[in-house]
């Protein structure tokens, strides 16, 4: 059974960091390049950033997250990474992590992690 648990969001200042952690089972994690996406508020699913299975190419949505964000990824944990910084009040969702949507999800999803920006 596939299981995907997010963890690490919290409440924090504009301007501050946060680091989202993803741990997997029930799949063959390394042969999968894995991506975080978030939903925002009354929002859908928005893409945030996706590597390729060894974590060596690495993929954002925007250019401003690119410089903010990095996402990261231990095989040998199973556990896939994004470490935020410099977070903004637009950054709130609730963070998901999954396989790449370029070749599919996978059918299962967690729960999510909250993270809210707010002064």
């Amino acid at each position: 059974e596939v299981q995907l648990v997010e963890s690490g969001g919290g409440l924090v200042q504009p301007g501050g960091s946060l680091r989202l952690s993803c741990a997997a089972s029930g799949f063959t994690f390394a042969d999968y390049a894995m991506s975080w996406v978030r939903q925002a508020p009354g929002k859908g699913l928005e893409w945030v950033s996706s590597c390729n299975w060894n974590g060596r190419s690495t993929y954002y949505a925007v250019a401003s997250m690119k410089g903010r964000f990095t996402i990261s990824r231990d095989n040998a944990k199973n556990t896939l990474y994004l470490q935020m910084d410099s977070l903004k009040p637009e950054d709130t969702a609730v963070y998901y992590c999954n396989a790449d949507p370029l070749y599919g999800f996978l059918e299962s999803w967690g729960q999510g992690t909250q993270v809210t920006v707010t002064s």
